[in-house]
């Protein structure tokens, strides 16, 4: 059978055991009620079908219950949070006292940086990739001129080589041989939004250890996509959101990782809050701030128990799934897609996230020379939900968890035929 076919496309499904998935999630449907091809999971991730379940449960405690619902609530709000912590940790490869949902991404960081970046005269500048998020970059900008540093002076730029767009790891290495000793902090990104580039975090957090610098990654692009093994690689501390490959709505959460080997350390500098207090003496209000041992420690207000329960819903059904199963269909279903891709012969496409799996997730940046804006709108008028970014790129992103290898050869079809106009 050829590979290059709808029917190719149909067995592949058929033979996939995670397939039944899909059925878990909302499809968007067009104006006839025909499903969309939703590729756009790297953007916002879909709802699952029990999220509205588990957040009118809690609608319905709060009913019923009033405030008593902190104690007396099914999942009670109290300890919300402690819901989340193992399936999470599961995903990204941590203990779950490493993890904690709390506040926003760019939150996080700037609470992480409070604890993690200690600038001296000497030892100040910090790291992140050329083309990072624009949010961590305005994050980590913003801190050095809180500590009285030049951002142009203080911020380095792992940046891809001339005429590339991927970053090197070696060039990373120069960067630490002729700057380490003024180098106090690494803030990668874990999967480059952009690119999806999937760093080597084991090996980033080794050289910048090497030079006793603290290191921390970005997740927003890798939770719930690849499998970081955070414990084992070793990071300092971690962020990320959840809406996006976590499937827990607009605006939800985010999540904070902070290794065991800090869990305890009452010398770091931290904001604080009440919620990061000793649960024991909590409700007391007159003790002094005792920290929470682990990431618990770095909350600050009490959950939002319905953006919890939203993410709750998501976990549950990555719990079921299984994240490695997950990512082994994920590397078969980009594959497929780069090679449909490859197959299209166009001499203006050019595919700029890494052709190794291992080096990324399941997003593809499709580059489209001499294209334009308008190119996106064809494909969402074709039914195809994609993401675009200037000045010529189409971010495609099959997620293992309701995405078929169908999605990906209509797709493709779809792209062919708006090219040949």
């Amino acid at each position: 059978m050829c590979q290059y076919s709808l029917e190719y496309a149909q067995q592949c499904d058929a033979q996939d055991e995670l397939s039944h998935f899909r059925n878990k999630f909302l499809l968007p449907k067009d104006g006839e009620g025909n499903d969309l091809i939703y590729l756009s999971g790297n953007s916002l991730g879909l709802q699952p079908t029990i999220t509205s379940e588990y957040i009118l449960k809690e609608l319905d405690d709060w009913a019923k219950l009033g405030v008593e619902g902190h104690t007396k609530a099914e999942h009670p709000w109290l300890p919300y949070h402690e819901f989340l912590s193992r399936n999470m940790a599961n995903l990204i490869g941590a203990k779950p006292g490493e993890v904690v949902m709390m506040n926003t991404l760019t939150t996080n960081l700037h609470l992480m940086m409070v604890s993690f970046y200690k600038p001296t005269k000497t030892k100040y500048k910090i790291v992140v990739e050329s083309d990072t998020f624009p949010s961590d970059k305005y994050a980590v900008e913003s801190q050095l001129k809180f500590h009285g540093f030049d951002p142009v002076d203080g911020l380095i730029l792992w940046t891809p080589p001339e005429g590339e767009e991927l970053c090197r790891f070696e060039d990373l290495e120069a960067i630490m041989e002729t700057q380490g000793d003024e180098i106090a902090l690494l803030m990668i990104g874990s999967t480059n939004y952009y690119s999806g580039q999937l760093f080597p975090l084991k090996k980033i957090t080794e050289l910048g250890h090497s030079y006793n610098c603290k290191v921390g990654f970005d997740l927003a692009h890798g939770a719930g996509n690849i499998e970081p093994d955070l414990h084992e690689t070793g990071a300092d501390f971690a962020v990320w959101c959840s809406y996006k490959y976590l499937n827990s709505g607009p605006g939800s959460l985010g999540g904070c990782f902070v290794h065991e080997r800090h869990a305890k350390n009452d010398t770091l500098k931290r904001f604080t809050g009440w919620w990061g207090h000793n649960k024991e003496t909590r409700f007391n209000m007159r003790h002094d701030f005792e920290a929470l041992p682990g990431a618990e420690g770095w909350q600050l207000s009490n959950p939002p128990i319905l953006s919890m329960a939203a993410i709750r819903a998501s976990l549950d059904v990555f719990a079921e799934a299984g994240m490695d199963r997950l990512r082994k269909k994920s590397i078969k279903l980009t594959g497929f897609l780069e090679y449909l891709i490859d197959e299209l012969m166009d001499e203006r496409i050019h595919i700029i996230t890494p052709r190794n799996p291992e080096e990324r997730g399941c997003q593809l940046s499709v580059q489209v020379k001499n294209a334009d804006k308008s190119l996106h709108k064809q494909l969402t008028i074709a039914g195809v939900i994609s993401d675009w970014r200037d000045p010529d790129v189409i971010r495609v992103a099959p997620v293992p968890l309701y995405n078929s290898f169908e999605d990906v050869f209509i797709f493709t079809e779809r792209l062919k035929n708006i090219l040949a106009r």
